[in-house]
């Protein structure tokens, strides 16, 4: 006879510490994870335009390692292959957070790598040598000229990465770090009540999610409209309409 759904056990675990405890802990490892892998792809990204060969040849095998190869497979290895390789990381002070850190943080990275340099292309080559012949430097060029408009190229894109990255922290469960999805496993090995525990899981996973969707909406109506007004500012003080060349 199948079991009935016990409303009780669902919010009592959808309420419980170790729930809320470990969906913290998934958004703050989804952050900081982006966040590094941000700031490595935006080199990456650099490295894959550098005129050096062996920049580019180094990219290249950089994305190609951690793209190829499983997100577990490269957590499994960093958590149980790296102490073994170097003594340094067998010591207590590497935590299963760190190791799952520096996994998703590399993995990420190389995807955020071609997400950086499809906003940078997006930006027509000619501001840049208009830039250079005022006398701005390549890092301020960079800085006032290229990025902020690749950022609006870049966030949609971002934004699903963050959400893939949210979901890819449950992963760490099988290096014992107590994140959402090990609260919900270690509930359902002590009551085999799995429909319950799982389904308290995927109501955090929902609403985290759904909030992270809000915000990324927020932000591209947000680059959009300066975008917009810009345009309309500029159609409002041209002399004669602007007529398309494609006489279709």
């Amino acid at each position: 006879m199948l079991a009935t759904f016990d409303t009780h056990i669902f919010w009592e675990a959808l309420t419980s510490r170790p729930y809320w405890h470990g969906a913290l802990l998934a958004l703050e490892l989804t952050l900081v994870s982006l966040a590094a892998a941000c700031v490595i792809g935006f080199f990456l990204a650099l490295g894959r335009s550098s005129r050096f060969r062996s920049v580019r040849g180094f990219v290249f095998f950089y994305s190609w390692i951690f793209r190829a190869t499983p997100t577990l497979l490269q957590l499994l290895f960093i958590w149980n292959g790296l102490p073994q390789i170097w003594s340094t990381f067998a010591s207590d002070w590497f935590k299963p957070f760190l190791a799952a850190f520096i996994a998703l943080s590399l993995n990420e990275a190389a995807y955020m790598s071609e997400i950086i340099r499809a906003g940078l292309l997006s930006v027509d080559p000619g501001q840049e040598l208009a830039a250079r012949a005022l006398g701005m430097t390549r890092p301020r060029i960079l800085r006032r000229v290229i990025v902020p408009q690749a950022i609006r190229i870049v966030i949609p894109p971002t934004g699903n990465e963050f959400i893939t990255l949210l979901k890819l922290t449950s992963l760490a469960s099988v290096i014992s770090l107590h994140e959402l999805l090990t609260a919900s496993q270690e509930l359902a090995a002590v009551g085999f009540r799995y429909p319950e525990s799982y389904l308290a899981a995927l109501v955090y996973y929902l609403a985290i999610v759904s909030v992270l969707m809000v915000a990324q909406g927020w932000l591209e109506r947000r680059f959009t409209w300066s975008s917009a007004r810009s345009r309309r500012v500029a159609a409002l003080a041209a002399p004669v309409p602007v007529v398309s060349h494609d006489a279709r």
